[in-house]
């Protein structure tokens, strides 16, 4: 990367690139464009003013009365005017002018100018030379051609000059750009179009580029969590197995109790055949009492409560501590072969704004002080749930906090 550019500038760049690449491409190929069409129009232009040039040159009868006239100079141009303003005519020129070897005009398109000198030098073309150029005259600015008029001796005894006024060849530019134009406007339209689309799904693609990258670094914060947690628990499950294996119960039990106080609900009979969801809740009332807060439980099945539904009973009491919350009730009944769970609390609840997205990984409405990353007990909640053919809701409890409800399906 270059030095000084950020990532997002760098990122920003590639997303307008493919629009400055297009309007760049554009403007270049429609200047060559307009430039090429100018240039062969000009080009056009000469060739048709020293076509009509020469040819007119060479007519016998041209060449006749230009020869004689010396001799009877308004008869000449009665005889030639009409000829020359017939070839302006067919021909598409501006002016068909021609003179003696003195430079007197013999015709010309405006009749005071008949009989007077050329207004620009001949010189070049009485020595034999064609010339071919811009020079501007009575009528104005004209791109012309002159040629020499011989006689049959070879000898020049005139200037045939033929010109079009630069302003139609202006005009004939223009045109033929205006010809063009819709074309390059569709070519910058379309090539918008699919640089924009270019950009947009190179914008998705960082998204998802930037979604992967949270969820991976996510990840990883995880496993170094779980791993951590799984090193502590491993070292006390040696540290009892060498108590127990040693005949030292009461002190293994010491041992427990000073790790994670452990506290029991009483005898509670409707518990005596389940002993998990017993233990479970043994373990969240001990949990939830460190952070200061009550479980209130309330158990009518018939079924064995399994671990997968202990696992979301479990998670969604210990949000509702770390949440905040002095109280949490926790309920769970069994109905037509379904387990109904509801956890409410009087905590400061979920905003409206994050209750869409509350199940999704990674996404946590509590501060993270560890740093390892949160949001991950209620994506096991919706997963877990959703494994077993039941949904999960989330609401508003009696008690002011949040409620969560949920349904699974009891294991045959």
């Amino acid at each position: 990367m270059m030095r000084g550019v950020t990532p997002a500038g760098a990122r920003l760049a590639m997303l307008f690139l493919p629009t400055v690449i297009v309007f760049a491409a554009v403007a270049v190929t429609a200047s060559i464009a307009f430039t090429v069409q100018e240039r062969s129009i000009r080009d056009a232009t000469g060739e048709r003013v020293t076509d009509v040039a020469l040819s007119l040159a060479e007519l016998t009868q041209v060449r006749d009365v230009l020869a004689q006239a010396h001799d009877d100079f308004p008869a000449a141009m009665a005889e030639l005017q009409p000829l020359a303003t017939v070839v302006e005519r067919a021909a598409g020129v501006d002016y068909v002018v021609i003179s003696d070897e003195e430079g007197i005009r013999v015709t010309h398109p405006t009749p005071s100018e008949r009989g007077k000198p050329v207004s620009t030098d001949n010189t070049s073309v009485l020595a034999g030379e064609i010339y071919l150029g811009t020079e501007t005259g009575t009528i104005g600015m004209t791109m012309r051609a002159k040629v020499p008029v011989r006689d049959d001796a070879d000898e020049v005894i005139g200037v045939l000059s033929v010109g079009i006024l630069e302003s139609r060849i202006a005009a004939d530019s223009a045109q033929a750009v205006s010809r063009l134009l819709p074309w390059v406007i569709g070519a910058l339209v379309v090539g918008t179009l699919a640089s924009s689309t270019i950009a947009a799904l190179l914008e998705r693609r960082f998204r998802r580029l930037d979604e992967a990258a949270r969820d991976t670094a996510e990840l990883r914060r995880s496993a170094a969590a779980l791993r951590e947690q799984s090193h502590e628990f491993t070292t006390r499950l040696h540290v009892i197995h060498g108590l127990i294996s040693h005949g030292d119960a009461d002190d293994a039990l010491s041992y427990i109790a000073g790790v994670t106080p452990v506290t029991t609900g009483g005898s509670d009979d409707a518990l005596s055949e389940q002993p998990l969801l017993r233990a479970t809740l043994d373990v969240l009332r001990a949990e939830l009492g460190a952070h200061g807060a009550r479980l209130d439980a309330e158990v009518l099945v018939e079924s064995v409560v399994d671990e997968e539904v202990t696992l979301v009973l479990a998670n969604l009491c210990r949000n509702a501590g770390e949440a905040g919350a002095t109280v949490v009730r926790c309920a769970l009944v069994e109905r037509a072969g379904v387990f109904v769970g509801e956890v409410a609390d009087n905590g400061a609840g979920v905003a409206t704004h994050d209750a869409d997205r509350v199940f999704a990984r990674g996404v946590s409405t509590k501060r993270d002080p560890s740093g390892l990353g949160r949001g991950i007990g209620l994506d096991l909640v919706r997963r877990t749930v959703a494994k077993r053919g039941g949904s999960v809701e989330l609401g508003r409890a009696e008690l002011g906090g949040a409620r969560f409800r949920f349904e699974m399906a009891v294991l045959s």
